[in-house]
């Protein structure tokens, strides 16, 4: 696997981002705002395709993308600045256009929030579409047994 250091590393089928919380990801009470936690899923999604060797330029240039089609998010605990979180991310099946992720944050052992995430791939026209031969591939290893 040809991937940067920064973009965190697998483990068995699991992929593992490292994120420090500063305070700019926190509200006046050093808490992290809600939605921040949707950025943190979105690049534990994205490293883990760059771990696979999977770049969106790449995918782009196959006139292809991802959108999210639907994200489920339970928060569990809060996370406050200076946090040394996990963000542990499966893809779990691809059908179609789609493809089916889970997500955890974790503070040590500490679950913070997980989601549960559809998102589909699709052209530059907006329409779904099947995911490039070369993305399927990189991703089948590590899905969830059948």
């Amino acid at each position: 696997m040809n991937a940067e250091p920064s973009a965190g590393w697998v483990d068995g089928r699991e992929h593992v981002l490292p994120v420090r919380i500063y305070y700019e990801d926190t509200d006046f009470t050093g808490v992290v705002y809600h939605a921040n936690y949707l950025r943190y899923f979105e690049r534990g999604r994205s490293d883990f395709l760059r771990v696979m060797g999977v770049s969106h330029q790449a995918l782009l240039a196959q006139n292809a993308a991802f959108t999210v089609t639907r994200i489920e998010v339970d928060y569990r605990r809060a996370a406050r600045v200076d946090d040394a979180l996990l963000v542990r991310t499966t893809y779990d099946a691809v059908k179609g256009p789609r493809l089916f992720i889970g997500q955890r944050i974790l503070r040590g052992e500490e679950l913070i929030a997980e989601a549960v995430v559809q998102a589909a791939c699709i052209d530059a026209a907006g329409r779904a579409r099947r995911p490039p031969a070369g993305l399927t591939e990189a991703i089948t290893p590590y899905l969830a047994a059948p």
